[in-house]
């Protein structure tokens, strides 16, 4: 096989929807507890945003299409590809590896048949051909092929054929995506001819099958938000009440203070026996 750094890329499609190509004392201690918790909250909160703002380019291209996984049985599992050239898959598990993440991820299972070199740059006979060889090599509806067909100049066509049940998941845009993915890892000189197909399916799974995952990453931030929120308020109103049990605790004890200091000579008959009945009823409250 040979691919130059100057690629012409033409990406092939199918012609239907069944074959197509996230201060001090004890208000000090209530204070610091609630900061703690609202850090601990706010670190969740960040731990799951993380994720969507670490991610690797391909997120870019990530679909917002909900798709479900084919139910298990959709699919007789077969092997993944044919190299009919005889030059390009030299190490089937470094081709497989990624095929199968596809499959694990979408229930589709995806097969590559590999025409030799120079056979065609036709976009409808790869196509034709898609169709034809899909129910040869496949019994089910589960199935995704792509015809491969490389130039030996730099560039290469593509054609496929999917089946209905695959239909659901492999829509216009998720093939759209495929064809992104495969022109990237065509164009990446570090990868090895194997590794093209492997990194485009892998990625493509992610892409196409990311939505509902996203989604529930969004809720959670969108819950672990709201309890932060409650946090705050809640222990802003116990900070509060502290505050306000201590303010008046110690009201109390600079007037009682006050009242010791204070000469019995200053007070009049009435006023000791006012302040005795006090004492009386502070030592039996």
């Amino acid at each position: 096989m040979n691919r130059r750094p100057t690629v012409v890329v033409t990406d092939g499609g199918g012609k239907g929807p069944v074959r197509g190509g996230g201060s001090g004392g004890r208000s000090g201690c209530a204070g610091a507890i609630i900061a703690l918790v609202v850090l601990a909250l706010l670190g969740a909160l960040v731990a799951a945003f993380m994720p969507s703002c670490s991610s690797d380019y391909t997120e870019q291209n990530a679909s917002t299409v909900i798709r479900e996984e084919l139910a298990p049985g959709s699919v007789t599992e077969t092997a993944y590809y044919t190299d009919q050239d005889g030059d390009w898959i030299h190490d089937p598990a470094a081709l497989e590896s990624g095929m199968r993440a596809f499959y694990e991820k979408t229930g589709v299972q995806p097969y590559v048949y590999i025409l030799p070199n120079g056979t065609t740059t036709s976009v409808s006979q790869l196509t034709d051909l898609a169709e034809e060889l899909y129910d040869q090599l496949f019994s089910d509806e589960g199935h995704f092929l792509l015809v491969f067909c490389d130039d030996g100049n730099g560039s290469y066509t593509c054609g496929y054929a999917i089946g209905s049940l695959a239909a659901d998941v492999m829509d216009s845009e998720a093939c759209s995506i495929l064809a992104t993915q495969i022109e990237r890892a065509y164009n990446d000189y570090s990868l090895s001819e194997e590794e093209i197909f492997s990194e485009a399916f892998a990625n493509t799974a992610d892409l196409i099958m990311g939505a509902a995952e996203r989604k529930q990453t969004s809720d959670m931030m969108g819950t672990v938000g709201l309890a932060v929120v409650g946090v705050a308020v809640v222990g802003g109103i116990a900070v509060f009440i502290v505050k306000k049990k201590r303010t008046a605790d110690r009201e109390r004890r600079e007037q009682a203070e006050k009242i010791l200091n204070t000469p019995l000579e200053t007070f009049g008959d009435s006023d000791i026996e006012d302040l005795a009945d006090k004492y009386e009823d502070d030592a039996t409250s």
